[in-house]
């Protein structure tokens, strides 16, 4: 069963949005999307509280996608994230094995 890592954003400054949001979909996403060599990534923005951000990164398996955490492609994506972003969008970070799959 796939995998995802789940990190969620809040970009608390509404005027950061637009520049997180370009941001993200012209560097970041694709920048970890290659560096995990993950199936593919997802990211949108939460409609309940529109500073919420939330990017996915889908794994084959749960050891794969555990096998990002804490590595030097991982630390590398933060640093830069940090770099840009500082202490002005705060993250967290899940991973969410699927479990079970209902057909529609």
């Amino acid at each position: 069963m796939p995998a995802y890592f789940i990190v969620r954003a809040q970009v608390s400054d509404p005027a950061d949005r637009d520049a997180f949001d370009r941001w993200y979909c012209d560097e970041h996403l694709p920048d970890a999307l290659n560096a995990f060599s993950a199936r593919r990534a997802m990211r949108g923005w939460n409609h309940f509280d529109p500073a919420v951000h939330c990017a996915m990164y889908e794994f084959d398996t749960l050891a794969a996608a555990q096998a990002i955490q804490g590595s030097a492609v991982l630390k590398q994506l933060i640093a830069e994230f940090d770099r840009v972003w500082g202490t002005r969008v705060v993250r967290t970070r899940d991973l969410v094995e699927i479990t079970q799959v209902l057909p529609a």
